[in-house]
């Protein structure tokens, strides 16, 4: 593929991915407000942090190595040596769940079943949705890598649609069945989603859509088989399967260590571990930044390699894109990370009035516009970092993991002893901040023969931080003296200071980081993208 291809059709699979889960989190957002009238935080924290860990860790570890494997650029691919390896992920997710589901069950302590009924079915319904998503899977790797980027988006928003549908409906309407309900929800969400995929696939191929080449000419190229000229799959991606396993598992400890924390040690009761959900999920668009860029960086850069022995056109295009995206997120983390502090009492008193706004929400949130900033940072270098190790550095790598796993949970069980909820926040920090470091040194070696600075990316102009200063000592003045006991006219007035100070901001982005406006409109939306699988 050439390079003005790659980025035209890698640039929609990473802005679809992005748009995908901002729209996931809003509907998530709108679900817990509607379902927070209904039920208990202690229902809430049960669902969204006990049993979705449940899900997320048992997905992940039997699909992410998978993934990342099949994903990665190397010479003389076989597709259909790639769906022989995507299938194994669903025996792999059958072990993952029954190890994890009898964690679950038996190693955990259980919510009261007078107040929390139905636990056990919790259990073994969100472990069936795991083993119904992976279904799914190699049909996933394959769109993904020949850039289905709308199938990718159709399948997870309708399916995602359906689960807040169907929960917000029974919730509303069969209350008595507590758990039972997000039950229901969640396999109606797993059998849309690979159905969805299945069903495009076949008319596709009964329409006659495809390629020649294209690994699905028949709907038994769906399934595992033997392979008359060649091995059941490829030893390479095997090899980089088993590294990426070890990474996974680190990663996984790393992305949701807060939440093992508290669903091992009980460190927070079930209310306030759904708190710190609510608050959790305006940051997950951030976290999963890096999930969104792999579709870009995999496949556009040699593994192993100096920039030196990389594609001309490829190396320019990945520093370019790595400067401005570098330079898009930090931008838009410090706007929410000053406009996050004045606003966050009011954000939480109208979400969820004084259940959300009392106690210590407002600061739980303030604090999280930080992690907010150094999650977007982190999704982007480390993803850059992970796309160019060779083997040899993964497993080098996975023992550093290790270190950052037992210090973000070292720190999380201590912090919280202190400041509570707000401890988590300032663990992950802390962990962030330690492979963003990581990350940009490896970075900074990897260019430092060459004429490129992507790292530059970090730094905005003089003028958007005067801009960003002058706007929170104006929001915070606003908070002191007209929110939040006036009444509703001078939260609108508060609200109606904080839209013209974002807006003066916006300006002065547009005119003084002009090349980043050049980059975004001519080179990543400007060119003509031609047709969309």
């Amino acid at each position: 593929m050439k390079g003005q291809d790659l980025l035209a059709g890698a640039a929609r699979a990473a802005t679809y991915n992005m748009a995908l889960q901002l729209c996931i989190r809003m509907m998530t957002f709108i679900l817990n407000g509607v379902v927070l009238r209904y039920i208990s935080k202690e229902l809430l924290g049960v669902v969204n942090v006990r049993l979705t860990l449940l899900y997320t860790t048992t997905l992940f570890i039997a699909t992410e190595s998978f993934d990342q494997a099949c994903l990665s650029k190397i010479e003389n691919k076989d597709w259909r040596q790639v769906v022989n390896q995507m299938w194994l992920t669903f025996p792999m997710s059958i072990v993952v769940c029954f190890i994890f589901g009898s964690i679950w069950m038996y190693g955990l302590e259980s919510p009261d079943p007078e107040s929390i009924p139905y636990y056990g079915v919790g259990v073994l319904c969100f472990c069936l949705n795991t083993i119904i998503t992976t279904l799914a899977r190699p049909h996933f790797i394959i769109g993904q890598c020949h850039l289905f980027n709308r199938l990718r988006v159709v399948s997870v928003a309708l399916s995602e649609l359906l689960k807040c549908v169907v929960a917000a409906f029974l919730v509303i309407y069969f209350p008595q069945w507590g758990l039972i309900n997000f039950c229901i929800a969640q396999l109606v969400c797993a059998i849309s989603y690979s159905s969805i995929y299945y069903a495009v696939f076949y008319m596709m191929i009964k329409n006659k859509d495809l390629e020649e080449t294209f690994v699905f000419q028949t709907v038994g190229d769906f399934f595992p088989r033997i392979l008359p000229d060649k091995p059941f799959i490829d030893q390479r991606l095997a090899s980089l399967t088993g590294s990426f396993f070890k990474q996974s598992i680190f990663k996984q400890i790393l992305t949701e260590g807060e939440k093992y924390v508290m669903t091992v040690f009980g460190v927070l009761n079930f209310g306030d571990q759904g708190l710190y959900d609510i608050i959790d999920n305006t940051g997950v668009v951030f976290r999963e930044l890096d999930d969104s860029l792999q579709y870009f960086f995999y496949p556009a850069l040699l593994r192993g390699l100096p920039h030196q022995s990389q594609p001309p056109d490829s190396i320019e295009l990945v520093t370019s894109v790595l400067q401005h995206l570098l330079k898009t997120v930090t931008l838009i983390g410090c706007i929410i990370l000053v406009f996050g502090q004045p606003y966050a009492y009011l954000a939480l008193d109208l979400y969820g009035g004084s259940l959300l706004s009392s106690g210590a929400g407002p600061l739980l949130l303030r604090w999280y516009c930080l992690y907010v900033l150094l999650l977007a940072v982190n999704g982007i270098t480390e993803c850059f970092y992970f796309s160019i190790m060779s083997k040899e550095e993964i497993d080098s790598y996975n023992h550093k993991m290790l270190l950052f796993s037992v210090i973000l949970l070292g720190s999380s069980l201590f912090l919280t002893q202190i400041f509570g909820s707000v401890g988590f926040v300032l663990a992950n920090s802390i962990n962030i901040g330690c492979r963003i470091l990581q990350s940009v040194w490896f970075i900074h070696n990897f260019y430092k023969d060459s004429s490129y600075q992507p790292l530059k990316g970090f730094l905005p102009s003089f003028s958007v931080l005067g801009a960003l200063a002058l706007a929170y000592c104006t929001t915070a003045f606003s908070e002191y003296y007209l929110c939040c006991d006036g009444g509703n006219l001078y939260k609108l007035l508060h609200i109606a200071i904080g839209g013209v100070c974002l807006l003066c901001v916006l300006v002065t982005i547009v005119f003084s980081e002009r090349e980043l406006i050049q980059f975004v409109t001519t080179r990543l939306w400007g060119r003509k993208i031609g047709k969309t699988n």
